[in-house]
């Protein structure tokens, strides 16, 4: 299995496919493809991890950063078909070289991620502060 890694900004549907074969699914607007839009058009940063022969989208890394100081990844989906090849661990890997070595890579791990990043290696912290969305 080939993966290519690109800096590029899928389609609306295509990222809602993925979200739902993630596991993110329950926890992203789906069902809300102009809301996904507006959520990769305000990224300034996305990674995407696509299948060399099928040219699907299996994983993805979208991201906002100043480029100087901070990176606040947002969504990190892996297809759960291609889930323990590493990709999360590479996307993670080029956001943070595309972020740049002044940048702090900062994220939110859903409940059932959070072995995974400490399974990597990435720091844990208890001083993260979330006002939650209203709509």
């Amino acid at each position: 299995m080939t993966i290519l890694y690109n800096r590029a900004i899928p389609s609306a549907e295509e990222f809602a496919h993925l979200l739902r074969r993630s596991g993110l699914g329950v926890r992203r607007p789906v069902d809300d493809l102009a809301r996904l839009q507006r959520m990769l058009d305000g990224a300034n940063l996305t990674i995407t991890a696509r299948d060399s022969q099928s040219g699907e989208l299996v994983g993805i890394a979208r991201s906002i950063t100043d480029g100087a100081y901070a990176c606040y990844l947002s969504d990190l989906a892996v297809h759960e078909d291609y889930k323990g090849h590493g990709i999360g661990k590479k996307l993670i890997a080029t956001t943070q070289h595309h972020a740049g070595p002044e940048c702090a890579c900062i994220l939110i791990a859903a409940p059932d991620a959070v072995s995974f990043y400490q399974h990597i290696g990435m720091p844990q912290t208890d001083r993260a502060f979330v006002l939650p969305r209203t709509a």
